[in-house]
């Protein structure tokens, strides 16, 4: 399928999916972040949900990455679609921004080469690691500036699609997508 029509899908069901449901397949899916190869390394970059786009409540992970010791960057988006990356810490002040998504008003940022693992939002991705996103294009141009050996790990609600057939070239595929069933490896 086209990443236009997967967008439209995926955000039609996600709609539609009950908020118990969600709270459900949060846990189920934070449980199975755990059983990530991924916990050697120090700095993890997670984004924060917006509840009321129905998103996968991140703050189980939040809990994980604290506990573990670990540097927690979250992002703020800059007008020209860019994101920054702001350490996250107890004096943290956070905003909702227009989008309804919650970062942080300001704070030390971190550049993207300094991070190990991107904990990244999707909406579908595919079998061979390709997702679909909101369409602006962030984490795009996020991943093209990561280290080659940074950890890619999308958080989805949903199983994988076959394929996405317009995923181009220039698409940084994930290393691992994580869902509340199972851990896809790419």
């Amino acid at each position: 399928m086209l990443k236009k029509d997967l967008r439209t899908h995926f955000l039609d069901l996600r709609d539609h999916t009950p908020v118990s449901t969600l709270e459900n397949a949060s846990l189920a899916l934070s449980e199975n972040v755990l059983k990530l190869p991924v916990w050697d390394v120090s700095t993890f970059h997670i984004f924060l949900h917006s509840p009321d786009k129905k998103e996968l409540d991140t703050r189980p992970i939040l809990r994980i990455l604290r506990e573990k010791n670990k540097d927690i960057l979250v992002p703020r988006m800059s007008p020209n679609h860019q994101l920054q990356h702001i350490l996250l810490t107890e004096d943290t002040i956070l905003e909702v921004n227009s989008w309804g998504i919650p970062e942080p008003v300001s704070g030390v940022s971190v550049e993207p080469d300094k991070v190990d693992v991107v904990f990244t939002p999707l909406l579908a991705f595919d079998r061979r690691g390709h997702r679909v996103g909101y369409g602006k294009g962030y984490y795009d141009r996020f991943f093209a500036h990561c280290r080659k050996d940074c950890i890619k790990i999308g958080l989805s609600l949903f199983e994988a699609v076959e394929e996405i057939t317009d995923a181009g070239e220039n698409d940084i595929p994930l290393n691992y997508c994580v869902t509340p069933l199972r851990i896809y490896e790419f």
